[in-house]
């Protein structure tokens, strides 16, 4: 046994995990929270602003798959008129998942068609904003999701992914990831989906206040949300 080994100072690698964890989950409540509090006066504009543009609640509650694909209810301001299918989601994701890349007009935003008619003009402004997430701090702080993480899908999405893209669910679904960081209106959903696994395998604090930092440059240029 070296030396190193032997030391009172190294720690198993499982220890590590499990003490990084414990530090992302306070990062979590810390920055949560304190942005609940501080933003809540635009939490009030938002919640007013999508109750008088369009009939429905302000808030949209969706199924999603966590960590260990366990689901729960992603929170967001509603962006879309009330009573629509998700037929055009559906067909979108597939064709992006089986490699039929839409162009570049049609594609809008990653995971989510342009040109898509159910979506309200006060929502169209709270996508490009990336401001329709910030409900999802709630999910943050009840330990739902974190402020990293691979993107949170549907159940549907799931049954579509390839064994590598399960890794996702080793860890809990973030508000922002490595994917939005790195280009996302130049990524395929493939390129996406890798991001995010090769998230999972490089996980650490230190990588998470990376992604955290360079979020907000990449909203600014509308590369995230």
């Amino acid at each position: 046994m070296t030396d190193l080994a032997r030391s009172p100072y190294s720690r198993p690698h499982s220890q590590l995990r499990l003490e990084q964890e414990a530090a992302k989950r306070v990062l979590d409540i810390a920055v949560s929270l304190s942005a609940i509090v501080a933003l809540a006066p635009l939490f009030v504009l938002l919640f007013l602003l999508v109750r008088s543009t369009s009939q429905g609640p302000a808030l949209f509650r969706q199924e999603r798959l966590g960590r260990g694909k366990q689901p729960f209810t992603m929170l967001k301001f509603r962006t879309m008129y009330t009573g629509n299918d998700d037929r055009i989601h559906r067909e979108f994701v597939t064709s992006m998942l089986s490699g039929e890349q839409p162009t570049a007009a049609a594609r809008g935003v990653l995971f989510k068609p342009a040109a898509d008619p159910r979506i309200t003009r006060a929502g169209a402004w709270l996508r490009r904003a990336s401001l329709d997430e910030l409900p999802q701090l709630f999910n943050v702080l009840r330990g739902e999701m974190s402020l990293v993480g691979p993107r949170p899908v549907l159940p549907w999405e799931e049954e579509m992914f390839r064994a590598a893209d399960r890794r996702r669910f080793d860890v809990k679904p973030g508000m922002t990831g490595l994917w939005q960081v790195s280009g996302r209106s130049r990524l395929s959903m493939r390129q996406a989906l890798d991001l995010d696994a090769e998230y999972v395998r490089r996980r650490s604090l230190a990588f998470d206040l990376l992604i955290l930092f360079r979020t907000l440059p990449a909203l600014l240029r509308g590369g995230a949300g």
